[in-house]
């Protein structure tokens, strides 16, 4: 058994150069969601070479996967969770190839490390974090329900914890009207974007009336083909966003009467797709306290409070099922945001290098704290269920 965690920053050390090739590998080869076969042969054999049994197309999904390694009998079940899908147009510009080689190396450092402590870990490939959110159907598929906790890293513009997250909908709206000649006959023509806009002028009469934690954007995909032909067709989509789940599903539905209301008002047909619905993240203070702390012994830079301003993310998912935290690990500048170029250019520099290392002994040492010290587990399993709402014995 290891005295401290010496050892395990000093294996990190020895990965280094294997944690920045899977980092500039997975930057350099940038693939969209559920696309990112690339990434899961590199980190699947990764972990494979290093003991872990890896199954691949989890949950029925091409690109999702479990690597698992069981040290001795029983002990705590560690999950730590990666993501290695980017944007479309854009690369990384969500820093994903951080989380994935860093997890990787926190997980080889701590398995590593574990010598006779009884302790499970598992890495969960999720893929198309931006998109469908595969960490969806793996909760449904029960694949989280046998962890005692679930850690995540994101890169970010400073150091800091997931202290909330927002709740999400996202939807699109179809109008289908009647085309006509908008200068000969427009009287015979029912505009589809005539819809369209007022949906947008209704969402902006709405937000007057909705909790200041609420925030509404859309875009229009399809508004006609031509500016003198009444467009028979028009679409638009919208994210719709609250602190929690219960609220968001009476705003929703407002949302959607202003979409039925505009049509009405036209005279178009109304078609409703709604899209990936993710729940706000349940918080954990004292495990974010306890990633936070190990962040900063671990070197990490520009350690903050929890962000006030947040979105929205499909790990929510997990923590309404166990215990999760989230560290953010500077490596740009403070104000930076992310879905950017900076954040493409910035991932493969020194500052993304030093922040993936980082990154790796924070998440390593948090996951030894949780095998070695049971009361701190136990307080923070206790925490999450006052979270859910449980009654404690």
């Amino acid at each position: 058994m290891i005295q401290t965690k010496e050892s395990i920053y000093s294996t990190v050390e020895d990965l280094r150069d294997l944690i920045i090739q899977v980092n500039d590998y997975i930057h350099d080869n940038p693939e969209l969601g559920h696309q990112e076969f690339k990434a899961v042969e590199l980190l699947t054999s990764t972990l494979a070479d290093h003991g872990f049994q890896v199954e691949k197309e989890v949950a029925g999904l091409p690109t999702a996967f479990t690597a698992t390694y069981q040290n001795k009998q029983g002990g705590p079940v560690i999950g730590l969770l990666c993501e290695y899908d980017a944007l479309e147009g854009l690369g990384h510009g969500c820093g994903h190839n951080l989380q994935a080689s860093s997890i990787t190396g926190a997980a080889i450092a701590l398995r590593n490390n574990l010598g006779e402590l009884p302790a499970r870990i598992i890495v969960y490939g999720t893929p198309a974090e931006e998109t469908t959110s595969g960490k969806v159907p793996m909760a449904e598929a029960g694949l989280f329900d046998c962890l005692d906790v679930a850690l995540m890293m994101h890169g970010g513009d400073r150091t800091t914890v997931d202290g909330k997250s927002l709740a999400i909908n996202s939807v699109e709206f179809v109008f289908e009207g009647k085309a006509s000649h908008a200068a000969v006959a427009p009287e015979q023509g029912i505009s589809a974007l005539d819809a369209v806009l007022l949906t947008f002028n209704g969402i902006e009469y709405l937000r007057e009336h909705v909790r200041s934690d609420v925030k509404i954007h859309g875009i229009i995909t399809d508004g006609g083909t031509a500016p003198n032909i009444v467009p028979e067709r028009a679409e638009a989509k919208f994210l719709i966003r609250a602190a929690d789940r219960a609220y968001l599903d009476t705003v929703v539905e407002r949302v959607y009467n202003v979409a039925r209301g505009a049509a009405l008002a036209v005279g178009a047909k109304l078609t409703i797709h709604e899209g990936k619905a993710l729940d706000n993240k349940l918080n954990v203070q004292r495990l974010n306290d306890l990633l936070l702390e190990n962040a900063r012994l671990a070197g990490a830079r520009e350690i903050t409070p929890p962000r006030q301003s947040t979105g929205s993310t499909d790990f929510s998912t997990v923590t309404h099922r166990v215990p999760g935290a989230c560290l953010r690990v500077s490596f740009v500048p403070f104000g930076v945001s992310n879905h950017t170029r900076d954040w493409v250019e910035a991932g493969k520099s020194e500052d993304g290098h030093a922040a993936i290392i980082a990154a790796a002994k924070a998440i390593a040492a948090t996951s030894y704290d949780l095998i070695t010290k049971p009361d701190v587990l136990k307080e923070i399993q206790k925490e999450f269920l006052v979270a859910k709402g449980s009654r404690l014995p």
